[in-house]
């Protein structure tokens, strides 16, 4: 047995139910977990638009798309590594507490969950509003009040669906998947065959002159490539379900560096054959009119596919899939926050419910009903303050995903500091990819602090200060503000009391677990982990742990007895 297996092995299982994802199923939540369709929907325009200098980026994205790539696969082999000496579902948390410390991890964590809730905000008002749009009911889709009130029970769905059990979750997203790239496709061939075909407004031949960075300014570089950030971010998802996979250690990393590749193919296509179509003019379907930047699809979408039944039905199409990616998007947002406090949970980080494992279902429960109940009440306050503020709440979340992002690649070079100088292959892949993703995201959040902080950036300002800044470095004080009061409370994981110590093995329920409902994933293969608090061990059955052979019988609620 490697090291890496026997490190696998000794980790404490959490409790989830191991086994349940392959590596198809980890590529398709890494896909489905930044919403493509969606995320372009929502983000391409305001990329296009960016200022850069006495312009704008425009015809320039698909180089922004290629420049936010190379950060994101650099962390992705990051992830991808760490996640071979650690598969633990905390993913940045753990693995940033055992590089740099205890509050290190802290605050990795919570630039997690700060993202996820932050970026809640912003699907649910898209799916809210998109859920009126596609059944004609304009008024109610323009009223704060009702969209609002459909973005919460889209919330409440995919709270309860992620509640209900991992597979129920990766089966739904199989299908709504399929259906979004299929559709993403069409419409980008549709849109390319009208421009070679002269029968496009934009009229814009696709050029390589488009992947060169000449024109560009440092300032808008760095802002439209955090706005493509955004774009891409989420195919984390596939690491943080890491303890769901067949293969712990290698599974998860192996999808999340396929989801960004896959990811890279389609925004480049799609892209590409949107600027083409409609240009970057300033007026009409045009890419550079600030009006069509919340939703560029639905701008153009009549165009792009005409008239007729076809027509009627791929615009249609579209907009359900904008709406199933974003609320589908909303479930996979709140599985890796579920499992990152589960994570630090179970390492006394946080209160220790937030480790709670349902018996049945073995799912994170109280982290994942908070997580629901947060993203609500956030979404709610932020549309009580302003609604344009949700519009910031993008470029906010940029600075979050820069932040862990960033952190982690750290983290992976001082990981293997010591051992990645015995082969080439893990000098480049330990070192030297993830420490330029590092660099790199690093100094995208430094310049864009900078730009973030000026009062006449984005659409919001408090105090002369811009609302982009504030969201998203007061979320990151905040954190810090509740790191240091939990460690006043509770202070055994911050003396690494917790984290450090050496696991046993997985308690494994004896006779194995009662065979579950309902169609399985098709490469799953499931076995029941019991969780260190016993709280999925059913009353009257034992597991073992089988590095020591020690039983455990749950005889009541509260106390196990030990043999």
């Amino acid at each position: 047995m490697s090291a890496t297996q026997e490190q696998s092995h000794e980790r404490e299982s959490k409790g989830l139910r191991a086994g349940a994802i392959g590596l198809v199923g980890s590529v398709v939540v890494g896909i489905a977990s930044t919403a493509p369709a969606y995320s372009l929907a929502a983000s391409l325009g305001f990329v296009v638009t960016t200022s850069n200098g006495n312009g704008i980026v425009g015809v320039k994205a698909p180089l922004i798309m290629v420049l936010a790539f190379l950060p994101m696969y650099f962390i992705a082999v990051a992830y991808s590594e760490l996640n071979k000496a650690e598969p633990d579902c905390g993913t940045t948390f753990t693995w940033a507490a055992r590089a740099f410390g205890t509050r290190t991890g802290w605050m990795g964590g919570w630039g997690i969950i700060a993202a996820d809730v932050i970026v809640m905000a912003n699907l649910a008002q898209i799916a809210g509003s998109y859920s009126f749009t596609l059944v004609g009911a304009d008024s109610l889709a323009a009223s704060t009040f009702w969209s609002t009130f459909a973005g919460i029970i889209w919330i409440l769905i995919m709270t309860y669906i992620c509640y209900r059990g991992i597979e129920v979750s990766v089966r739904l997203q199989y299908a709504l998947l399929g259906v979004e790239v299929a559709t993403l496709v069409v419409f980008a061939l549709f849109a390319l065959a009208k421009v070679y075909a002269n029968d496009a407004p934009g009229r814009l031949k696709p050029s390589l002159d488009w992947l060169s960075p000449s024109g560009l300014t440092l300032s808008g570089t760095v802002s439209a490539t955090l706005i493509a950030v955004f774009i891409y971010w989420g195919w984390d998802t596939a690491v943080a379900t890491n303890e769901e996979a067949d293969d712990p250690a290698t599974t998860p990393g192996r999808a999340a560096v396929i989801s960004t590749v896959l990811l890279l193919v389609t925004y480049a296509l799609v892209s590409v054959a949107t600027i083409a179509f409609a240009g970057v003019g300033t007026t009409g379907i045009g890419l550079g009119n600030e009006d069509n930047a919340d939703d560029v699809f639905a701008a153009m979408g009549h165009q792009v596919f005409g008239g007729g039944a076809l027509g009627w039905i791929m615009v249609h199409l579209l907009a359900i899939t904008v709406l199933t990616s974003a609320s589908a998007s909303t479930q996979t947002t709140i599985l890796p926050t579920a499992r990152t406090s589960l994570s630090m949970a179970a390492f006394k980080a946080i209160p220790a419910r937030f480790a709670r494992i349902h018996p049945k279902y073995l799912t994170p429960t109280d982290s994942t009903i908070w997580m629901g109940a947060v993203s609500i009440i956030f979404y709610v306050g932020l549309t009580l303050v302003s609604e344009n503020i949700l519009g910031d709440t993008i470029s906010a979340v940029g600075l979050m995903i820069a932040f862990y992002y960033g952190l982690t690649g750290f983290a992976c070079v001082w990981f293997y500091r010591r051992t990645m100088w015995d082969k080439p292959r893990d000098i480049l892949m330990q070192g030297v990819l993830p420490f330029l993703g590092g660099i790199i995201l690093l100094g995208a959040f430094v310049v864009a602090c900078k730009l973030y902080a000026a009062p006449d950036y984005g659409a919001t300002k408090i105090g002369g200060i811009g609302g982009v800044f504030l969201i998203g470095i007061g979320s990151l004080l905040l954190g810090a503000v509740l790191m240091f009061v939990y460690q006043a409370i509770a202070p055994e994981y911050f003396r690494g009391e917790t984290i450090s110590k050496a696991h046993a093995g997985d308690l494994i329920l004896v006779g194995g677990g009662d065979k579950p409902l309902g169609v399985r994933l098709p490469d799953s293969r499931e076995t029941t982990v019991i969780a260190p608090d016993l709280s999925n061990l059913p009353v009257g059955r034992e597991a073992i742990d089988e590095a020591t052979g020690e039983r455990v019988r749950r005889s009541d609620e509260d106390e196990p007895d030990r043999e």
